[in-house]
């Protein structure tokens, strides 16, 4: 569980396990094109993406609820034993363009078994069949729920990536809100800034084999629809300092 502890752990070097692990990824296909010019062509002309659907197993290895928040899909997964004090609600990454990734269940399951919480995954549309108002509105209505049901001070909200932004936005829509707000906020290397302007990020770059600059600032803009990517709505990073003092104990994952 949580802690309200800081604490920042670093290791020398990857773990062989680690480098395994980015050796078999390097050898597939990647998730998105690494030209822009080809990640353009790619999602003109993809079919409309599916989410992984949830393993069969988990029906006999959780208890769990679908139903749903803004006219879209929720999952719940319980403990067997029932509903869990703490909640968790995690937003799936994907760049705000990708659905459900079949890897992103056993994660879902992990955090289950491993922390004893209840956890809640939104099924959100994605862009550009969709907006980013659509996906605000699935979390603004899925923590709503669980908010009714549940002590807020007991919902963690959780996301990898693009769903680490999800997350963050949303506390940050609470905050100024007023309101119920969450407990926790607990981030997985959440995408921060839409625009990539960092320019110690080309120092990565050719170390990184799934992700590259160009393909990310175009799926931001298509992200971003009509307003600016630059903007603190779009790019979280921005966020002035008396708004994030504003936001729970928050724990970063990268």
């Amino acid at each position: 569980m949580l802690t309200d502890t800081s604490i920042e752990l670093r290791s020398a070097k990857p773990s062989i396990m680690l480098r395994a692990v980015t050796w078999l990824m390097s050898k597939r296909t990647p998730v998105f094109p690494h030209a822009a010019s080809d990640f353009r062509d790619y999602m003109a002309a993809r079919d409309l993406p599916k989410d992984a659907p949830m393993p069969a197993k988990f029906e006999q290895r959780f208890r769990v609820e679908h139903w749903e928040a803004a006219g879209q899909p929720v999952v719940t997964l319980h403990p067997k034993s029932g509903a869990a004090e703490w909640q968790m609600l995690y937003f799936h990454g994907g760049g705000f363009v990708l659905p459900m990734f079949k890897e992103h269940w056993p994660l879902a399951a992990e955090m289950v078994e491993q922390c004893g919480v209840s956890i809640t995954v939104p099924l959100y549309e994605v862009v550009p069949e969709s907006s980013y108002a659509v996906q605000d509105a699935i979390a603004d209505a899925a923590f709503a729920k669980l908010a009714g049901d549940h002590d807020p001070a007991k919902i963690i909200l959780n996301g990898d990536s693009a769903g680490g932004h999800m997350a963050l936005s949303l506390a940050l829509r609470l905050a100024r809100a007023g309101g119920p707000q969450p407990g926790k906020l607990a981030l997985f290397a959440p995408w921060l800034d839409v625009t990539m302007q960092d320019e110690a990020i080309r120092a990565v770059e050719p170390h990184d084999i799934m992700l590259k600059i160009g393909t990310l600032r175009s799926c931001g803009a298509m992200f971003a629809g009509d307003r600016d990517p630059a903007s603190a709505e779009c790019s979280p990073l921005y966020t002035s300092a008396e708004d994030l003092a504003l936001l729970p104990p928050t724990r970063i994952w990268t």
